[in-house]
């Protein structure tokens, strides 16, 4: 998979901490979508998972704006997921899901998970209402359930099934769709997504990939590449606290490797956001508070 598009240059807005960061991400998410559904008449969006990623949806979930966005109409996508038990409360999905999504009014059909992991069944096996079933008092995770795909044994045979969705969205010829804003956080080491220092998934060309030995537990993911992450419109970066200043400086700096510093090859085509509080913008210099 190759891109030609131009890539914009980094520019990096700092905000006091962590609780603002998160708000106002959240009231330009709002912004962005609305803007691309004026444009447009649809909208999508990569959710990211972590910390600061499943914040940032519970600020969009309390924002007296949430409702100028038609949801109905926009693409909800995931830059990666763990490759776990679809019940697992690690898969970013289920996160995303409770944090907003099972609060909003989603066209189900417009909203694409990653599939779950699910161990091969001895022979003789029989499945049993309580593995098929949402728990009693799961509410609308019963939903989210519906719209998950079906879950697989590989993680190579989830990544290939998630470039045929993108596909299937994508303009003719073009391998994924172009995303209006795709979300990330930020690793200690710079990983995005599961792209992580050196690894197979941090040059990998298809638009998916299986991950194997992620130094980050679970070892075992799925997720876009760089190339995919190029093809968004506008890539956030968001980050927040003292422990990811160096990440965040040295995935700025000017040259950086993205092979090494993963966050370096995120950028987007028209834009590319690097939201960060005090802290995790601490290491910078003054220079590079702006535009790189």
């Amino acid at each position: 998979m190759t891109t030609t598009a131009a890539s914009a240059p980094a520019r990096v807005v700092v905000h006091a901490d962590a609780g603002v960061l998160v708000r106002a991400a959240a009231a330009r998410l709002v912004t962005a979508l609305v803007d691309a559904q004026a444009e447009r008449s649809v909208a999508s969006v990569v959710l990211t998972g972590g910390g600061i990623g499943i914040a940032l949806l519970r600020a969009l979930r309390g924002s007296p704006a949430l409702d100028a966005v038609d949801w109905s109409r926009v693409d909800v996508w995931w830059g990666d997921d763990r490759f776990v038990p679809a019940d697992s409360p690690d898969r970013n999905d289920r996160q995303a899901w409770e944090a907003l999504l099972e609060h909003i009014p989603l066209d189900p059909s417009r909203v694409f998970p990653m599939a779950p992991f699910t161990p091969a069944r001895a022979a003789g096996d029989i499945e049993s209402a309580s593995d098929s079933a949402p728990a009693e008092g799961a509410g609308n995770a019963a939903r989210l359930a519906s719209i998950r795909p079906a879950g697989v044994e590989e993680p190579e045979t989830a990544a290939v099934a998630y470039a045929a969705e993108l596909a299937a969205r994508a303009e003719p010829g073009s391998p994924v769709p172009v995303f209006d804003v795709l979300l990330l956080g930020l690793g200690p080491e710079t990983h995005v997504a599961s792209i992580f220092p050196d690894s197979p998934a941090s040059v990998a060309t298809e638009p998916v990939a299986a991950v194997r030995d992620c130094p980050k537990p679970p070892p075992t993911r799925v997720t876009l590449t760089p190339p995919t992450l190029r093809s968004a419109r506008q890539v956030w970066v968001v980050a927040a606290g003292e422990e990811k200043a160096e990440a965040v400086a040295t995935a700025l700096r000017p040259g950086a490797d993205p092979v090494k510093w993963p966050a370096a090859g995120a950028v987007g085509r028209e834009a590319t956001l690097w939201l960060v509080d005090r802290a995790a913008a601490s290491r910078l210099h003054a220079s590079q508070a702006g535009v790189r």
